[in-house]
């Protein structure tokens, strides 16, 4: 180790013990602090690496509450892994791409690793960010218009249908502001998009009634996952546009619930979005069960803690398509940018003759009324 590698290494220590005062992370008073211990600092072209671990009696909450000190201490393009004790702190010098092309081939190695992948995005490094909904099942996605939530959406979509077949995944869409989700009808995984109120509570009906029955299966079998049964039924992926807009139905809003908090065992996952969140919509029930957060630009940080991406506040208009994920951390990233035409491109070859909308038309019980529910010029006030 020559003399510049062991000044450099000495300056990134220091910096770090100034990282632990500014965010009180020690045991003891200020005069004679007990601050974690710094193992090893590791320095290449692309990155620094530090390890160190906490003193017994510390919260290791305390790192995640006070994420952006170390932000501040050593930039944005940073990330933190560790659990209880033991962590590592990796310092980017790279930055996050303005804007990241859609490609299925760059990924598909790397998706053929997990059973429901859901591709976020790439992070710093370099990294693409995949996470398995079988273990993760449901995800809130948030953000102002123009800020990436509908390609996000539209990536996450086509990504599956590239991955999965009709048979292993099937996909019912809600889109009650009419212009989402259109690029995805005749798709032999869609078996419904549905964009009137109505429609929508017939599907939320039907898979009601399909949580159900996978879970007189599991009790017969006494297993506890659908891929343990004899023969697996499908995955089913429920993704509705502006939920916002049907959460005032109490009885849609109630099979929502359900099917968030009981589906991850029976194979039914969901991912919720919406551009502007409240705390009457996102109540602490439904969000509690909304593991994984996206955030997107957002206006305020009122919105962004509510949707638990703090910061996402400050994302810059000039860069569409970047976000905050809260999984275990919350991480930035920026989405793939998929078009309107290559997602055309991409679906046609999944696409099939003579196919009909499964809610299309279905006559409409006193179960699926729609009394209360909200408008579109209800939600948003920039709605003529």
């Amino acid at each position: 180790m020559n003399w510049r590698e062991s000044w450099a290494k000495l300056q990134t220590r220091q910096r770090l013990v100034k990282a632990f005062k500014a965010a009180e992370l020690y045991l003891g008073d200020i005069e004679r602090p007990t601050f974690p211990k710094i193992h090893s600092t590791t320095i290449s072209a692309d990155s620094t690496a530090i390890t160190f671990t906490l003193p017994n009696g510390l919260d290791p909450k305390l790192l995640t509450k006070n994420l952006y000190v170390f932000q501040q201490h050593f930039g944005k393009n940073i990330r933190l892994d560790g659990d209880i004790k033991r962590f590592t702190l990796m310092i980017n010098k790279n930055s996050l791409p303005r804007k990241l092309t859609y490609s299925y081939g760059s990924t598909s190695t790397q998706l053929a690793d997990y059973d429901m992948p859901i591709l976020c995005g790439k992070d710093s490094a370099g990294n693409y960010m995949v996470y398995d909904a079988i273990s993760e099942p449901n995800c809130l996605i948030s953000g102002e218009p123009g800020a990436g939530k509908s390609t996000q959406l539209r990536s996450i979509l086509s990504t599956l249908i590239q991955t999965k077949t009709p048979d292993e995944l099937q996909i019912f869409l809600g889109d009650l502001k009419m212009s989402e989700f259109f690029l995805f009808k005749g798709v032999q995984h869609v078996k419904s998009v549905c964009v009137y109120a109505e429609d929508m509570a017939v599907m939320l009906a039907y898979l009601h009634g399909e949580m159900k029955r996978r879970g007189e299966l599991l009790n017969k079998y006494g297993v506890t996952h659908i891929n343990k049964l004899p023969k697996k039924p499908p995955y089913i992926l429920l993704c509705i546009d502006e939920f916002v807009m049907i959460m005032d139905d109490k009885q849609m809003k109630k099979q929502i619930v359900q099917l968030v908090a009981l589906g991850r065992a029976l194979g039914i996952y969901c991912i919720l979005s919406l551009q502007r969140p409240s705390h009457d919509i996102l109540d602490t029930k439904i969000r509690g069960l909304l593991t994984v957060r996206m955030g997107f630009r957002t206006t305020d940080l009122s919105n962004s803690r509510i949707i638990g991406t703090p910061g996402s506040e400050r994302i810059s208009k000039e860069t569409p398509g970047r976000f905050l994920i809260k999984r275990d951390e919350l991480t930035e990233l920026q989405a793939p940018y998929l078009t309107e035409e290559k997602a055309e491109e991409l679906l046609a070859p999944h696409k099939a003759d003579g196919w009909t909308d499964m809610f299309a038309g279905v006559n409409r019980t006193a179960n699926s009324t729609t009394s209360g529910v909200l408008t579109e010029s209800d939600v948003f006030n920039d709605v003529n």
